[in-house]
C-alpha cells in the first residue's frame, strides 16, 4: 500500500555530511525592474525544522520566499538546492523536491478539493508514469491526514479560509517534497483558524519530517510555532536562530522600531513579545 513519505530527501547524496543544508541563498540579489529589493543576502534553511520569516511589511520576506521557490528569478547571486542552482534545474524536479505555496493562492471556479490535491501528483506524471493505484491512494491518505476527506467534492471556493488553507497544504503533502515553502498561510484568517492552520504545519513537520519555511507577521506566533526564527529589515537579514536565544527586546526595536518587554508565555514556555504603552511612537519618528 503506497503511504505518505514520512521524509524522503529526493535530491540529497550519500557523500552529504549529517546535517547538510539542502536550500540556501547565496550573495543574493533581488528586485522588480529598477527597485532593489534584497541588496545582497546569505540564508541556509534549516534542515528538518521549521523557520519563521519576520520583519516589517516591505522588509523582502516574501519576495525572498519567491526566490526560494524558483518563482523569482535573482538579478544576482545563487539559490542553491541540494548544491545545483534552482534556475538551471528543470521545473518538474525542483517540484520533486521542493513545495511553494503563494499567499492568498486561488483555484479555478468549481475545482474541487480533491481535484486540487490531485494536482500535487502532477510533477511524479510522464507519458512513461501515468496515473497510478499509488498515486490515488496517496491524494485520499492526504486528505484524511488533513482532515478533509469529508469535503473531497466540495469546491475549494465555498470552503471557509481554514478549510481552503488546508486544501492547499494537503496538495502539496501529495506533492511529497520533503521542502514546503509558504508565504503568509494565517493572512486573512481570524484567531481560531490561525492556530488550526499552524498547528497542523507542527504536525507536518513532526510527524512526517518536513522541512518548513514560512512567512508570518505574528511575532508570539512565530516563536511558538518555529524553531529557527529569521529576523529582516530593509531586504537584510539582522539576526537568525532559535526563538528562545535571538528573540530580545533589542532585537524587536530594532527591527519593527517598537519598545516591547519579552517574557516566557505561560503557556507554552516560548517567547513573548508584549509592547509596552506608547511603544509605536518611537516607530513613527523613525520613519
Amino acid at each position: 500500500m503506497a503511504e505518505l513519505p514520512v521524509s524522503v530527501p529526493a535530491g540529497s547524496r550519500a557523500d552529504d555530511p549529517p546535517g547538510a543544508t539542502r536550500l540556501r541563498a547565496r550573495s543574493l540579489r533581488l528586485g522588480y525592474g529598477d527597485r532593489v529589493v534584497v541588496p545582497q543576502l546569505d540564508l541556509d534553511v534549516v534542515d528538518g525544522a521549521v523557520t519563521a520569516i519576520v520583519g516589517p511589511n516591505g522588509c523582502g520576506k516574501s519576495t525572498l520566499l519567491r526566490a526560494l521557490g524558483r518563482l523569482l528569478r535573482p538579478t544576482g547571486g545563487d539559490v542553491l538546492l541540494d548544491g545545483e542552482q534552482i534556475q538551471r534545474m528543470p521545473t518538474r524536479e525542483v517540484a520533486r523536491r521542493l513545495g511553494i505555496l503563494p499567499q492568498a493562492p486561488s483555484a479555478p471556479d468549481g475545482l474541487t478539493v480533491a481535484d486540487l490535491v490531485v494536482r500535487g501528483r502532477q510533477p511524479h506524471q510522464s507519458w512513461l508514469r501515468q496515473w497510478s493505484r499509488a498515486d490515488e491512494k496517496i491524494v485520499a491518505q492526504a486528505l484524511a491526514w488533513t482532515g478533509l476527506s469529508d469535503l473531497a467534492e466540495r469546491p475549494v471556493d465555498t470552503l471557509s479560509g481554514g478549510q481552503r488553507q488546508r486544501a492547499w497544504i494537503s496538495m502539496a503533502l501529495a506533492q511529497g517534497t520533503d521542502i514546503l515553502l509558504l508565504d503568509e498561510p494565517t493572512t486573512y484568517l481570524d484567531l481560531a483558524h490561525q492556530i488550526d492552520v499552524l498547528d497542523l504545519v507542527d504536525r507536518l513537520h513532526r510527524e512526517r519530517g518536513r522541512t518548513v519555511v514560512m512567512v508570518l507577521h505574528d511575532l508570539n506566533l512565530a516563536a511558538r510555532y518555529a524553531r529557527h526564527l529569521v529576523a529582516m529589515k530593509d531586504g537584510r537579514v539582522l539576526a537568525a536562530g532559535a526563538p528562545a536565544e535571538m528573540l530580545t527586546a533589542e532585537l524587536v526595536e530594532e527591527v519593527f522600531g517598537l519598545r516591547v518587554m519579552v517574557i516566557d508565555d505561560p503557556a507554552s514556555g516560548t517567547p513573548l513579545v508584549v509592547p509596552l504603552a506608547g511603544g509605536a511612537a518611537r516607530a513613527s519618528t523613525m520613519e
